[in-house]
């Protein structure tokens, strides 16, 4: 720990990080449950909806020049379309939720407390506005019998529920991205987990 730094940035100084900030999503995600297949160009677009927003957040850790995990928030009305679906389809008020983005880390820098410190510094920065009733965020589905999950596969469910955030099967949208070693895009089932701020 002693040789990692953090940084945070908000709004459109996130832009700043796109490079290292989308190498880091394209490493993490391409692990089950995600395999995903990700491109440069891709990741600078989607994060191009953080760096619109004055109220989104971005909070890194650094191993020097290297940045080794990632966590970002937004508020949910000025996330993407499909994203907000499932609230607006259910009647939330949108203006209240604070939506979670990507928590990531590199495996060897896990099991240091990082992932704690995620969820920390963004439920403090949603808290800061004096507005947010509600963290939420989503996480993708996999059958049980997929043929890529690891033996010792571990899902994130006890986790975050010690953090204090609830599943809700109700909540759901549909994501698509090429699994790897894949060119097309599939669409994948995501459910959304919320708790009280």
């Amino acid at each position: 720990m002693q040789s990692l730094s953090f940084q945070t940035k908000r709004g459109r100084k996130i832009e700043s990080v796109f490079d290292g900030l989308a190498a880091l999503r394209i490493a993490v995600f391409r692990d089950f449950p995600y395999l995903y297949e990700g491109t440069i160009e891709y990741e600078k677009t989607y994060l191009e909806t953080y760096a619109r927003s004055d109220r989104s957040f971005l909070f890194a850790v650094y191993d020097g020049p290297k940045m080794v995990g990632a966590t970002t928030c937004i508020p949910l009305q000025d996330e993407t379309a499909e994203v907000r679906k499932p609230f607006e389809t259910s009647d939330f008020d949108l203006t209240t939720l604070f939506y979670f983005g990507e928590s990531i880390l590199l495996p060897e820098y896990r099991g240091l407390g990082l992932g704690h410190r995620f969820f920390d510094e963004r439920e403090a920065h949603a808290q800061s506005f004096g507005t947010f009733k509600t963290a939420c965020f989503c996480a993708v589905e996999r059958p049980e019998d997929h043929p890529a999950k690891p033996a010792d596969y571990r899902p994130n469910d006890a986790f975050w529920i010690k953090r204090g955030y609830k599943k809700e099967p109700s909540l759901r949208s549909t994501m698509e991205w090429p699994d790897v070693g894949e060119e097309v895009s599939t669409p994948k089932p995501m459910v959304y987990w919320m708790r009280e701020l």
